[in-house]
């Protein structure tokens, strides 16, 4: 050896290697490796094993000298893992023991006494819940901020009118109040839907073991308790087992990406030419490399796209988990990935949209002029005949009648002579025409939960009353 050469470091000792006399393929150690994936739930890792050591220590399990060198140990880990001074090693597979390494690195050989009455098992479930507890949390105040923005859009846009469409035609006029409030609405249960996951999210594996439980005297209520968990797994099998607040969420989220998308659809059409509704802000869209006039809704359009990749995170844990035997399998490493990508997915189209919508400029006029278009208000006409006594299937075929000589003579409903009307129907009489204008058509679904201002007004009212409660 020159005086340059390095000694080769020392093999990474397998802290479950005591039963294997071959070293483990390079392939397979980085294919087996979860590290770079789980390393997002370090400080979880950290949370929970300081509760398994107070824990210990309480039932005598861990001397209290112990436990107190195993927890000023993990605290110095974490913060070396918030400076960004932890090394992480592929070859010690994942954060745990990454952590559990560094420990006894730190402290010797008590750190190897911190693994008592614990496996990996319900250790990665505590870690993956504790974080997707925190992330849902974070998920609610999200849509309770873009609840607001609908309300707040709703109420400054109060008297637009707008056209209402039933498969993308034009059916009746509606406000644009109306329309947010909607989204308000879906937002809202996707809130509730996310809320109420929480109760089976927060349920504690730790102490669990691999599967049966362990031998120790361990108290898993206290665990639960030190963890803030509303109470510890009733069974240690299905507590190990058990992925479904992973799947629940990203059903959760499914939804909510849903709902985003959908409203993303209606924002890059309502600002294009054709519809003129509205006009995204420069802040939120982006140009042409080649054509000069381009203003293009990039951020709608990458919402929904980007639905399609939590939907496929559903899928594929749906998959992983379909044909899975108790209690835990390898396959389930793959449970993180799709749940903090969607998570992260997420997170950023709803502070985007939140962002984004305060900003968009309302076409008033724009809105108008298409909701006066294409009949939209020959319903209100049926329904003014059935008022006069006819009934409704004959006064349907009346305005059908009418629309057709509309279309002859390249005229809307409320531009018909009024001798033409009665040649159709002589119920028709002077008063049809303020019953066919836009302000009369819309205040006129004045039903609990219709377009008409008072009823939005109201649900304004009452969600302003929601958020703030």
């Amino acid at each position: 050896m020159t005086p340059n050469d390095k000694p080769e470091a020392a093999p990474q000792k397998r802290m479950w290697g005591g039963r294997f006399a071959e070293d483990t393929d390079k392939l397979v150690e980085a294919f087996n490796a979860s590290i770079d994936v789980d390393q997002k739930m370090a400080l979880q890792d950290i949370q929970g094993s300081i509760a398994h050591a107070t824990m210990l220590a309480e039932q005598q399990i861990l001397a209290q000298d112990e436990a107190a060198q195993i927890i000023d140990g993990l605290e110095s880990i974490r913060q070396d893992i918030l400076a960004g001074r932890f090394e992480w090693k592929v070859e010690l597979e994942d954060v745990h023991m990454n952590i559990e390494r560094a420990l006894t690195e730190r402290i010797g050989a008590v750190g190897g006494k911190l693994h008592t009455a614990r496996s990996r098992n319900d250790q990665v479930a505590t870690d993956f819940r504790l974080w997707l507890r925190e992330a849902t949390n974070d998920l609610i105040e999200l849509l309770k901020t873009a609840r607001a923005v609908f309300v707040d859009l709703a109420e400054t846009h109060l008297g637009v009118i707008m056209p209402g469409y039933t498969h993308l035609q034009v059916a009746q006029p509606i406000l644009f109040s109306h329309h947010m409030l909607a989204y308000y609405e879906m937002f809202t249960r996707d809130q509730e839907r996310f809320d109420d996951s929480l109760k089976r999210t927060n349920v504690s594996p730790l102490g669990a073991g691999a599967l049966a439980g362990t031998g120790f005297p361990i108290d898993r209520h206290r665990s639960a308790e030190l963890l803030h968990f509303s109470h510890a797994a009733r069974n240690s099998l299905d507590a190990v087992s058990d992925r479904d607040f992973a799947l629940e969420f990203l059903a959760n989220a499914s939804i909510t990406m849903a709902h985003l998308s959908r409203l993303s659809e209606e924002l890059i059409l309502w600002s294009s030419q054709e519809f003129g509704f509205v006009t995204l802000p420069d802040s939120h869209t982006t140009g042409s490399s080649i054509m000069p006039q381009k203003k293009n809704p990039d951020v709608s359009e990458l919402i929904r796209g980007k639905t399609g990749r939590v939907y496929g995170n559903l899928m594929s844990l749906l998959t992983v988990m379909k044909g899975l035997p108790l209690a835990y399998n390898k396959d389930m490493q793959e449970d993180k990935e799709g749940v903090f990508d969607s998570a992260e997915t997420l997170t950023v189209s709803l502070r985007l949209t939140a962002s984004m919508l305060p900003k968009i400029t309302v076409h008033a006029e724009r809105a108008k002029h298409a909701a006066g278009r294409a009949f939209s208000n020959a319903t209100d006409l049926a329904d003014y005949l059935a008022r006069k006594g006819l009934p409704f299937r004959e006064a349907h075929e009346v305005t059908g009648k009418l629309v057709t000589l509309c279309l002859q003579e390249g005229k809307d409903l409320q531009d018909l002579p009024l001798n033409q009307m009665q040649a159709v129907s002589d119920l028709i009489d002077e008063d049809v025409y303020a019953a066919l204008a836009l302000e009369q058509v819309v205040s006129a679904r004045s039903s609990y939960g219709g377009t008409a201002q008072a009823q939005v007004e109201a649900q304004i009212a009452e969600a302003r009353a929601a958020l703030a409660g």
